[in-house]
């Protein structure tokens, strides 16, 4: 039966089950971002059924507010050492990583394999939430850019599994922790972090700052916290909640005629990923060789993207857990800064194909 007639609270109830179910499945399967995926992929589902499910704009903004103070919870006052014991290697690895995830972009723009600046944005090796949020302020399509995104996450990691397995990585011997979903919550701090993921995103607004609704409370997030005024608490229960609102909000955007259009463009998207991957395992090959560095932590530090996915490897193997995830945290920070400017600067001299106004994401009533 087409979900279009069946009522909108049983949709929902419906879209709800077969959320949690799949965000269940992938976390037993062990896949990157899975709390966000599922909910993607059930949305997606129920737009290509013609669905009248419609995502509310507010706890999607909400949930973006979230999304920055998660930002400023993982970048640690800890990295500053490895950053300035290693200085010539971030710069070299971080520049690389972002010349070939640019250079990859401009082909495809280049080339109009997609409208806009999609393929910019799509290409982008920094976290894929905050990189498909942003994109939609800089005159991208965001449902292509997710479908971009979220396919180089899963490319990513089972290259950085493989890789860690070449290695001497066996995963049988390291089980990843039982998920808390509800543990002891600091209320007094739990409170203090809702405040910057709500006022956040309506400063943002008032200032008219692009991708602000989680650019604010990162900003304003890491300095609270650098300072010792406040920590950031974000219990399982509640990042699982914004991940399934931003998952809704961008799955529902899919129509049939996009997702068959986003279909034909797989072959050339997973060439042009496989690439991306390849070029950026270069630079860990000069680490390897040029710096002593070992070859498990050059790569899982170059990888284009998949943090969080990168971050489970990377703990559970003997690489230098926080070698990498400096690395990676100076790439996501590059990215938010300089993305923008460098999107600017190639879509001035490539002339890129317009996004045509009915596969523009608007955001939801």
């Amino acid at each position: 039966m087409p979900a279009r007639r069946v009522a909108v609270p049983l949709q929902w109830v419906a879209l709800l089950v077969l959320s949690v179910a799949l965000a269940a499945l992938l976390l037993w399967l062990h896949a990157p971002a899975a709390l966000m995926l599922g909910p993607l992929l059930a949305a997606i589902a129920f737009a290509a059924g013609n669905g009248k499910v419609k995502m509310p704009l507010a706890p999607f903004v909400v949930a973006q507010g979230v999304v920055g103070s998660m930002i400023a919870k993982m970048i640690p006052l800890s990295i500053v050492g490895d950053i300035l014991d290693h200085w010539v290697l971030f710069t070299v690895g971080v520049l690389w990583v972002v010349m070939v995830s640019a250079f990859i972009g401009w082909l495809m723009t280049r080339l109009q394999m997609l409208p806009g600046t999609t393929a910019l944005w799509g290409t982008s090796p920094g976290a894929a939430s905050v990189m498909t949020i942003m994109s939609e302020s800089y005159g991208a399509d965001m449902r292509l850019v997710a479908f971009m995104q979220y396919l180089r996450i899963v490319l990513v990691a089972a290259a950085a599994a493989l890789v860690a397995r070449v290695f001497g990585v066996n995963p049988e011997h390291h089980v990843a922790p039982e998920m808390v979903w509800f543990p002891p919550v600091d209320w007094l701090a739990f409170g203090e972090t809702m405040a910057i993921a709500v006022f956040g995103p309506m400063i943002a607004q008032r200032l008219n700052i692009p991708a602000g609704a989680f650019l604010v409370p990162m900003v304003v997030g890491i300095a609270l916290t650098h300072f010792g005024l406040m920590t950031i608490e974000l219990p399982p229960w509640l990042l699982a909640g914004c991940y399934a609102f931003i998952g809704w909000n961008i799955g529902l955007r899919f129509t049939r005629g996009l997702l068959i259009h986003a279909l034909k463009l797989l072959p050339r998207i997973l060439v042009c990923i496989v690439s991306m991957i390849g070029l950026c395992s270069l630079v860990a090959v000069l680490m390897v060789y040029g710096a002593g560095i070992d070859p498990l932590t050059a790569y899982l530090a170059t990888s284009p993207g998949g943090s969080d996915s990168i971050a489970i490897i990377t703990a559970s193997s003997n690489a230098d857990v926080s070698f990498v995830m400096a690395m990676q945290t100076v790439r996501l920070v590059a990215v938010l800064l300089f993305g923008p400017m460098l999107t600017r600067y190639i879509v001035m001299h490539t002339n890129p194909a317009p996004v045509p106004d009915e596969n523009r994401g608007k955001p939801a009533d």
